[in-house]
C-alpha cells in the first residue's frame, strides 16, 4: 500500500517521490490506452522504465498503485459534485453540476476505461465513496428535507445519489454519440429533483 499522505509522507526521500510519481503517471497512461484488467505490473514498471521489483517496492498490487494514480482526480471530481447546490429548483440546472460533468468530459477517454466493463472495482468503490461523503455533508447543511438531516436516512439519501451519479456518469462516457455537459447535467438534475425525464408524459 502507499504510505499515508501525512507529515511522514511529506519526509518521504525524494527518490521515492520520484518514482512513485513515474509509476502513477505510467499505470494513468495505460489507463487511458487499454482496458484496466488487461494492465500488468510489467506492462507499468515498462512504461514507467523501472524494473518489476521497484513496483512492489512500493505498491501491494496493480490495484492500489491504480487506485493512488487516480486519487488526485477523484479527489478533484468529489470536491466539483462538493460544490453542486442540492436544493435548487428542478427547471434551473447548477452551472457546477454542468461544471462537474464538463470535467468528467474533459478525461472521458480515462472515466470510460475505469468505469467501463474491464474497470477497476476499488476505483469505482472509491469515488462513489467520496462522492456520498460530499452529498452527505450537503444534506446535512440543508435542514428543509426533513428526514435527510438524519444520521441514517442521510446516508441512505447520500449512497443512493452517489451511485446515481457513478451509475449515469459510466453510461454518458460510452455513449458513441453523447450529449453535451450542459444537456446530461440538465436531464440528470431535473431526475435528481423529482421532475419528469424530458420525453415522458407527465402525470
Amino acid at each position: 500500500m502507499p504510505i499515508p499522505k501525512n507529515a511522514a509522507a511529506e519526509r518521504m526521500d525524494p527518490r521515492v517521490r520520484r518514482t512513485r510519481a513515474l509509476l502513477r503517471e505510467a499505470a494513468l497512461q495505460l489507463a487511458a490506452e487499454r482496458d484496466v484488467e488487461l494492465l500488468t505490473i510489467a506492462d507499468i514498471a515498462a512504461r514507467a522504465t523501472v524494473n518489476r521489483a521497484t513496483v512492489y517496492q512500493h505498491y501491494r498490487d496493480r490495484d492500489a498503485l491504480l487506485l493512488d494514480a487516480m486519487e488526485e482526480e477523484i479527489g478533484r471530481l468529489a470536491h466539483a459534485a462538493a460544490r453542486c447546490p442540492l436544493t435548487r429548483p428542478a427547471d434551473r440546472t447548477p452551472v457546477e453540476l454542468t461544471d462537474l460533468f464538463g470535467h468528467v468530459e474533459a478525461n472521458a477517454t480515462l472515466y470510460r476505461r475505469m468505469l467501463g466493463p474491464g474497470g477497476a472495482a476499488r476505483f469505482i468503490n472509491r469515488l462513489r465513496e467520496l462522492l456520498a461523503r460530499e452529498v452527505a455533508g450537503q444534506l446535512g447543511s440543508d435542514d428543509a428535507d426533513g428526514a435527510e438531516g438524519s444520521g441514517p436516512a442521510r446516508e441512505l439519501h447520500a449512497h443512493y445519489v452517489a451511485g446515481a451519479f457513478v451509475g449515469v456518469f459510466t453510461a454518458w462516457v460510452s455513449m458513441p454519440v453523447r450529449p453535451s455537459a450542459a444537456e446530461a447535467a440538465q436531464e440528470v438534475w431535473r431526475v435528481l429533483r423529482g421532475a419528469p425525464a424530458a420525453g415522458l408524459a407527465e402525470a
